[in-house]
């Protein structure tokens, strides 16, 4: 954060000072929530939570090295009492980056904002200096903590924004207005909180109704393989920069293949030139990310072969999102168990399907799909829990194992009435009975994707099978 003394940081929040001896003292280090990840010179920001209230964490957290705590209530430490943290640090935030002047770059979409964040902020920060959300911290208290790790020297900030109802993303770019603004895509995560896709459609197009006039320097960046997403283009002011494989995209990719291991390769064509790429990241949904990657990077600056080469670099940043690890013994495990929605559902199963053909001599490998609930889908769940079952069938995927309640049956269900019989699809209660069941039926050059919402919990399979063997190998 640029250095901020705690009376300029009292009036900018309308806070009121409590035990502070010095008011001229500086804000010099990070603001964080988390009191465990205080540091001096920091900013501690206490959240009364349902089950830990931060108020009670304080004074640890100035003992760490915080020059004060940013609180509801006077805690006997230096503090700045604020009616609403929240509000707080939003406001902050807009103090911040409207004082540094940093190219905000913003993305939202229904799924694959994080891994297209991911490749964004590398990009970039190949190029010139760079912040960016990590992981999935991209709500009310993420985004602005994010937003505050910036500085002096920051040239990029690259913000991931969520939403799960309307007006949210357009709260979000206030605390953060945004130069360029990027829409991956309208999907049905979330579809029961919003109620349905135009929802969604409406409330992930406030990103491009938020950006400045095209005369004034903003870009919409949207993905022309999408209608929904493509016609945001009649709701911004901004200059509109369309991505995909369509032969109108201004970024786009052509002779899109996917080799054995999962990993996508293709053309990229941009309007100052074209270059191969091949991406580290595996299953075909990532080239939509990259592309959208790539036109943000080009309007940046960079130019094609650059691109090309940082995205041929580019790894995943933020766990549980396709990680691929192959065990000392053979089996490979995809740990893509973060979250789930159909769509990254479908991408994960038909990246598992890919990677069927990389065995031996030619001799496919054996593929299974550990799949749990899809949460949030509202009325649509039913539906949407059969197709994917079905899916995996018509995907030649050699067994899936259902993990959970009602939703794994349906999982279950759909896939025998695809065509599944015997135990090629099985159902099971738990991630620990589907542990027992791969430990006793894995063998060597198998392939385990494990995917479900965060909720689930599916992790702890993947962290259960990578513990079977010592000497596992990250990034096959």
């Amino acid at each position: 954060m640029i250095p901020l003394t705690l009376a300029e940081i009292a009036a900018v929040v309308s806070g009121r000072p409590h035990a502070i001896p010095d008011p001229q003292v500086k804000v010099v280090g990070p603001v964080v929530y988390d009191s465990r990840e205080c540091a001096p010179g920091g900013l501690f920001a206490a959240y009364a939570g349902e089950r830990v209230d931060g108020h009670d964490f304080a004074a640890q957290a100035v003992a760490d090295g915080a020059v004060a705590v940013l609180a509801t209530r006077p805690v006997g430490v230096p503090a700045i009492v604020v009616d609403d943290v929240t509000a707080a640090l939003g406001a902050l935030a807009r103090h911040v980056v409207a004082t540094l002047g940093a190219t905000v770059v913003a993305l939202t979409g229904s799924s694959g904002k994080t891994s297209t964040k991911d490749l964004i902020a590398q990009l970039l920060d190949a190029h010139a200096p760079t912040v960016w959300t990590p992981g999935s911290l991209n709500n009310e208290i993420g985004l602005p903590v994010t937003a505050l790790r910036a500085d002096a020297t920051t040239r990029h900030l690259v913000l991931e924004m969520g939403a799960r109802g309307i007006g949210h993303i357009a709260y979000l770019t206030g605390l953060t207005p945004p130069h360029i603004g990027l829409v991956l895509n309208v999907g049905t995560a979330h579809l029961g909180e919003f109620g349905g896709v135009e929802q969604i459609a409406q409330a992930k197009g406030e990103l491009v109704e938020s950006l400045p006039p095209a005369e004034e320097g903003g870009i919409a960046v949207l993905n022309a393989d999408d209608p929904r997403v493509r016609a945001m283009a009649s709701r911004t002011r901004a200059r509109v920069v369309l991505f995909g494989e369509g032969r109108d995209a201004d970024v786009r990719a052509e002779n899109v293949s996917l080799g054995t291991d999962g990993r996508p390769s293709f053309t990229l064509h941009t309007p100052s030139g074209c270059s191969d790429v091949t991406l580290r990241l595996y299953g075909e949904h990532h080239v939509s990310n990259a592309l959208a990657a790539a036109a943000v990077a080009h309007e940046l600056g960079m130019p094609a072969d650059a691109i090309a080469q940082a995205l041929n670099h580019a790894r995943g940043l933020s766990k549980w999102r396709m990680d691929v690890t192959e065990r000392a013994d053979g089996v490979t495990v995809v740990n893509d168990a973060y979250n789930a929605n159909p769509d990254s559902m479908r991408a994960a199963l038909r990246a598992l399907a890919a990677m069927a053909g990389s065995g031996a001599d030619g001799v496919p490998r054996r593929t299974w799909a550990v799949l749990g609930e899809m949460a949030e889908l509202g009325d649509a769940a039913l539906a949407e829990h059969d197709a994917v079952g079905r899916l995996a069938v018509r995907l030649n995927v050699s067994r899936l194992v259902a993990v959970g309640g009602r939703e794994a049956a349906w999982l279950d269900m759909g896939a025998k009435n695809e065509g599944s019989w015997g135990e090629e699809s099985v159902h099971v209660s738990d991630a620990r009975a589907a542990i027992d069941l791969l430990r006793s039926e894995l063998r060597p050059g198998d392939v385990v994707l494990v995917k479900a919402s965060r909720s689930v919990g599916l992790e702890k399979v993947a962290a259960e099978l990578l513990a079977e063997t010592e000497g596992g190998v990250a990034g096959r």
